[in-house]
């Protein structure tokens, strides 16, 4: 389940994930994660080509939303084992209130979408259902690549990479 929220993040209801993400998608909770390895480089995935929503494209670590009653930090351990069998760790706010909405191919994200960085250990095993690919990258490479294939990388990574940057919470050289 899906949760929906007001302008002001509170939730409103709830809404069958399947049912959520179309051309008039309504204003729901989401996060994103950037989770570095132990000598600080980015996971970054390829979404499945099945994804119902921006299949095909580049981008962070994990996404996703948390389901009701559950706090960011449970629902990115959550889909980050799921999607790619890791364990996260020492997560912690980075952009707490962005907010955007992006169109794909009739399918519209809406979403209050908190995004965090944190550490993974071990080798990524993704269920292909969920990744298409991964790629582990420095910073400045991982921004070069952004730069360089623009629309290969999902819309709101591009912007939340900017806006990581800009506050100054990773390293760029």
């Amino acid at each position: 389940m899906i949760v929906l929220v007001d302008d002001d993040g509170r939730a409103i209801g709830t809404m069958p994930k399947p049912l959520v993400h179309h051309g008039e998608t309504p204003l729901h909770r989401a996060f994103s994660a950037y989770l570095f390895d132990d000598d600080g480089r980015l996971l970054v995935t390829r979404r499945a080509d099945g994804k119902q929503t921006f299949p095909g494209m580049w981008t962070n670590t994990v996404c996703g939303h948390p389901g009701p009653d559950e706090d960011d930090d449970a629902a990115i351990a959550r889909r980050a084992a799921f999607e790619l069998g890791l364990q996260v760790s020492e997560l912690r706010p980075a952009l707490p209130g962005y907010r955007y909405r992006a169109e794909f191919r009739g399918v519209v994200e809406n979403e209050i979408c908190p995004v965090y960085l944190g550490r993974y250990a071990g080798p990524p095993a993704p269920d292909p259902t969920e990744v298409g690919a991964w790629e582990v990258l420095d910073w400045a490479a991982f921004r070069r690549r952004q730069e360089t294939e623009g629309d290969a990388w999902s819309p709101w990574c591009r912007e939340q990479a900017r806006m990581i940057e800009d506050a100054g919470l990773v390293p760029t050289a």
